[in-house]
Order: structure tokens, then C-alpha cells, then sequence
């Protein structure tokens, strides 16, 4: 039976080929014609929405408030010749209902979402039916919402607009069309995007979630002040100190609140706890500043917070991956040295002052110099030497400063501004990490002195820490080489990443958060920033 249908078809092959072989050339080319056409209409089938850049055009005309995203959309059809994207045979596809939702939870993310014409999306996918949108119109605005979206999420403020805030870390060109193939391929990439931010963003976005639901509960009243020169101290007793309790019972810097009003030791825990999240320095006395501080808005500090989550999209989130690290917080004058996840030094350190503002960047320690020259700055010499030397002709010798190659410099030694060790990684910016003789800065909360380079509390611990499993460099040869009498470099055999951050609210890996005074005043503006990104 196998044997007689292989011949059947056989013999059928051969009469369908010699049919073909008398057909005439022009009935050859009306069938090919033919087919040409049926592919055509089965492609226009599968995407039935005619889309060009006279139809384009005509869109933004009409929905002029998405103008700003006019030239992304283009480039996303250009590069698909003009294809729909989110449409097929049966209608919208799947990922465009996975987008829509990612919108939604903008708010979530920290993220203002006043996409113009947001309504006409929302009824998209309320109702198609009753949206009452050209299948253009509905492509369309599908692709300005993507492009919104990954402007939000994926991109953030520009870069330009994020080095005049003081940032000099670098940013990669986002293209929208690639993204867009991807997560086309991989839908899956739209939820999962853990590994696409720096870590302290989710963490700022857990506690995100808590303060709007503070905020939703009615938020916090305001603690009386009994008086600006008031200072309360353990076993007072005042209305005020009922409130405060109150207050970090709310925060979570106390458990609960049993409602007494006098200063006991539970309440000393809780301010103790509450001064270490806001970076006052930690003692029992409770004055007018940490109650004004207190009575800032609850919307105050969510935008806070949103504020930060935004500065983390402008760091690559490799930056900490390393088994080591040096992390810099400008606002609280922190340092922490990281160690496979745990803090094996932290520090004090003071920041650059208003005039002279410490920029935020990344680079990797490779050297140290012990007992450092000083080449001081033209600046310095033009703004301030210059004029105590015509005040006392005797300061340079007074302050150990030299003529060295038609420059001054200050000698190696205890009084030396850079103290007897710094730390140099390159950057543009000329900025570095070093000691100090200035102590006894290091006991108040506002730290902001320095021209730019940031000086460190524990600047000796720091080498020793970095240099303790180099043979060549024991403790003793540390000790004379920071002696202050020559100055002596050591090029460092594995580099250490350093990152200087600027960040007014951060989180532990407990999920306690903290807030610091904004002392370059960058909040405000990041966040006016982010609303004006929006369309109105």
C-alpha cells in the first residue's frame, strides 16, 4: 500500500509539472502579481493601522502637548519601517497592557505620571471599544506612553541638567528603540528590573511606601515649642514631651507610645535614635532645632525621599558590586569603607562649603602619599594668600609655605593642610580624600569647610585598613613614613573604588531611614525638576 501511494504521487508531480511548464509568460507574471498582492493584504491583515511620516506629523499636530516626545516616536517607526508596534491581527498586544500597568505604579516608584492626554489612554484599556480613538491614534499614543515611560524609569533628568546640579558621574545615551526590542522579546524585563538601579532605590521606595501611608492617615501634628531658648532635658516633664513621644512613635524611633509626658529613659532611646537618623550629634538635651526639625511635613519628607530615589537612577548599579568599596555621603559627612557587604571603617569627614562645593563622581583610589606637599591652587593663592601675605609679611614662613617651580606649596608636616596622609584617585575635578590638623572640626554637625577635597577623621586607620595585607608596607614603615618629614608615595597593587554621593535621605540595610540637611540646597530644585518634566 506504501509502495502504490509514493508512485501515485509520483505521477501527480509530474502532471502538475508538466501543466506549469505550458502555462505562457504572461500568466506567469498575473500569478505572480497575484501572489504579491496576497502577501500584502496578509501583512496589512496582521497590522491593519497605516502609519508614515505625513500620518506622524499629523498626530503631534493634533495632541500638540506630547510635542517633546515628537522625535523618539519617529525614530521608533523609522527603525521598524513603519510597522505598528502595538497591534496585530487580534488587536493590542499583550505587552502593551504589561506597559500600561508599569504606568500606573509610577507613583510608586517615586515618579510624577501626568502624561498628557492620560485619559484618552486610560480608556484604551478600560474600554476599547469606547474610547473612541482612530486605531492610529490608539498606536500612537501607545508608543509617546512608552517613550514617557522609559524617559521616567530608564532615563531620568538629562545629563546635562545632572552635571549642573553637581554630579560628574558618567551616564550612558539611552536608545529607546533598542530598549524597546528588547523588552518586546522578553516582556519579563519590564518587571524584573532589580539589577537595573542602584540598590538604595528600592530600598527608599519601601520606605517610600510607609510615609504615604503616614501621610494618608492624616499625617503628624505639629509639636508645640514652649520656647526657642527651651532645652529639655531627662526627668523633665512638659505637654511637648508627650508630643515628641508621640512623634517617634510615628517615625518608628520608639515602639510604642504610652502617652506620659515626662522625659524618661525610654524616651532618651528614642531620641537617641531619632538624633543618629537626622545627624545631630547624639546627646539626651532636646532643643528648639530638633523640634523644628520634627515639625517638617510629612510631604515634605516624601518628597525628600523622592528626590534621592531619583538620584539613584544616575548611578550605574555596579558601583557597589565590588568586594570593596569607599562610600562618601556629602550631606551627613559620612565615610564608610565596605568590605564584602559589611562596614569595616566608618568616619567623620568634612565637605566643601558653599563657595566651594564638593562634586559627586566615581573613581578608584591608587595611591597614597604620606607626609604630602600641599601644591596650593591658583584660587587660594589669588583669594586668600595673596592678602595675608600683604597683612603679614612673615606668612609664609609662619605657615611652612615655599616657592616651588613658580608656585607655592606647603611643606610636609603636623600642621600641613592635607595632615600627613591623603588619599588620590583620579578625577577631573582635581578632588581628593586626606587628613587634617584641624581636629577638632570633626565635633559639630555642620561640616562644610573645606575648598572641595574631602578631609577625614580617620585618615591613618584608613591606611592601614587598605595596606594591612601588603607585606611591603607594615605597620612600622606606615608610622615613619607619617612622620611628616619627607614625603614619601605608595602606589597601591589592587585599586579601591571611592563613590562621593549627595544624598539627603538614605536607608540601612535595616530600613531605617535617615535625612540630612540638604546643605547645598538641591532638593528643591531636583524636585521642581521633576515636575516640570511633566507635561501640564
Amino acid at each position: 500500500m506504501k509502495n502504490f501511494t509514493v508512485s501515485v504521487a509520483v505521477i501527480l508531480f509530474h502532471f502538475s509539472f508538466a501543466n506549469v511548464s505550458s502555462i505562457s509568460t504572461k500568466n506567469l507574471m498575473a500569478d505572480k502579481s497575484f501572489l504579491i498582492q496576497e502577501l500584502k493584504e496578509s501583512t496589512f491583515a496582521k497590522s491593519s493601522i497605516p502609519i508614515d511620516s505625513t500620518i506622524v506629523s499629523r498626530f503631534f499636530k493634533k495632541y500638540n502637548n506630547l510635542q517633546k516626545y515628537r522625535s523618539d516616536v519617529i525614530a521608533l517607526y523609522k527603525k521598524r519601517n513603519y510597522n505598528t508596534i502595538w497591534h496585530d491581527s487580534e488587536g493590542l498586544i499583550e505587552f502593551s497592557h504589561l506597559l500600561y500597568a508599569k504606568v500606573n505604579l509610577l507613583e510608586e516608584e517615586g515618579l510624577k505620571s501626568r502624561l498628557a492626554y492620560k485619559d484618552k489612554i486610560d480608556a484604551i484599556f478600560s474600554d476599547e471599544s469606547s474610547a473612541n480613538l482612530s486605531k492610529t491614534d490608539t498606536e500612537m499614543l501607545l508608543s509617546t506612553m512608552y517613550v514617557f515611560y522609559a524617559k521616567k524609569v530608564y532615563d531620568g533628568i538629562d545629563s546635562k541638567k545632572v552635571k549642573e546640579m553637581g554630579w560628574f558621574l558618567p551616564r550612558k545615551n539611552l536608545s529607546y528603540e533598542n530598549l524597546l526590542d528588547s523588552l518586546l522579546s522578553d516582556p519579563k524585563l519590564l518587571r524584573k528590573n532589580e539589577q537595573q538601579l542602584f540598590g538604595q532605590y528600592y530600598k527608599l521606595r519601601d520606605v517610600l511606601k510607609k510615609y504615604r501611608q503616614i501621610e494618608k492617615n492624616g499625617g503628624w501634628n505639629p509639636i508645640a515649642i514652649d520656647s526657642l531658648e527651651k532645652t529639655y532635658k531627662p526627668s523633665d516633664s512638659s505637654k511637648t514631651i508627650g508630643q515628641i513621644r508621640q512623634r517617634l512613635a510615628q517615625t518608628g524611633d520608639l515602639k510604642l507610645d504610652s502617652k506620659s509626658n515626662v522625659y524618661d529613659e525610654e524616651l532618651m532611646a528614642g531620641i537617641l535614635n531619632y538624633k543618629k537618623r537626622n545627624g545631630f550629634n547624639t546627646d539626651y538635651l532636646i532643643a528648639s532645632k530638633h523640634i523644628q526639625r520634627m515639625n517638617i511635613p510629612i510631604e515634605n519628607y516624601i518628597k525628600t525621599i523622592i528626590a534621592n530615589m531619583e538620584r539613584c537612577r544616575w548611578i550605574d548599579p555596579k558601583l557597589t558590586k565590588t568586594d570593596e568599596y569607599i562610600i562618601i555621603n556629602i550631606p551627613s559627612y559620612q565615610f564608610f569603607f565596605k568590605k564584602n557587604g559589611q562596614n569595616e571603617l566608618e568616619s567623620k569627614v568634612f565637605v566643601g562649603k558653599n563657595m566651594n562645593k564638593t562634586v559627586v563622581l566615581s573613581s578608584n583610589i591608587d595611591k597614597i602619599v604620606f607626609s604630602p606637599y600641599w601644591n596650593i591652587p591658583k584660587s587660594i593663592i589669588e583669594n586668600e594668600i595673596k592678602y595675608a601675605i600683604e597683612r603679614d609679611e612673615n606668612y609664609l614662613e609662619k605657615h611652612n609655605i615655599e616657592w616651588y617651580k613658580g608656585n607655592l606649596r606647603q611643606k610636609p608636616g603636623p600642621k600641613n593642610s592635607l595632615g600627613l596622609v591623603k588619599f588620590i584617585f583620579p578625577n577631573s575635578e582635581d578632588i581628593y580624600l586626606h587628613d587634617t590638623p584641624s581636629k577638632d572640626l570633626f565635633q559639630y554637625e555642620y561640616r562644610a569647610y573645606s575648598h572641595g577635597c574631602i578631609n577625614i577623621e580617620k585618615a591613618k586607620e584608613l591606611a592601614l585598613l587598605i595596606l594591612k595585607d601588603d607585606p611591603d608596607w607594615p605597620v612600622e614603615r606606615i608610622n615613619e613614613a607619617m612622620k611628616g618629614e619627607k614625603e614619601t608615595v605608595c602606589i597601591l597593587k589592587k585599586k579601591i573604588p571611592i563613590h562621593i554621593g549627595y544624598f539627603t535621605a538614605w536607608v540601612n540595610d535595616s530600613g531605617e531611614i535617615s535625612f540630612y540637611n540638604d546643605i547645598y540646597l538641591r532638593d528643591d530644585r531636583l524636585v521642581a525638576l521633576l515636575v516640570a518634566d511633566d507635561p501640564k
